[in-house]
């Protein structure tokens, strides 16, 4: 286990090696072209961030869509049952007013027999 132990430290530091020699080469190249990579960097995430957002707008357009699709197709399926409903009340309530009118009559016709 000690060997193992070893070559991983040995690896461990070669990469922090070169690590410090990659950012001592590259440090003064950032702060060269810093006025151009940070407008560019700046640029690039915020037209990743509007791509993503449009993606985003887009999904919730589709969905809202898919949503009011749904709502029509059960409201159109279950219309005619509705429809079948209210002309059963419409029936009824014509029977009723039509026999409330005839009782209405015969009271009319009993009073004003009555009245002679």
């Amino acid at each position: 286990m000690l060997h193992v132990g070893v070559g991983l430290l040995a690896l461990a530091g070669i990469t922090l090696v070169g690590t410090v020699i990659g950012l001592a080469v590259t440090t003064p190249l950032f702060i060269l072209f810093s006025p151009v990579l940070v407008p560019a960097a700046l640029v690039i995430g915020l037209a990743v961030t509007s791509f993503l957002e449009s993606g985003a707008f887009g999904l919730t357009g589709s969905w809202s869509l898919s949503w009011v699709g749904r709502y029509i197709q059960e409201a159109t399926q279950t219309m005619p049952e509705s429809l079948d409903q209210a002309k059963r009340r419409m029936q009824d309530m014509a029977g009723y007013v039509g026999q409330k009118t005839k009782e209405v009559g015969q009271e009319i016709q009993r009073k004003a027999h009555d009245a002679k």
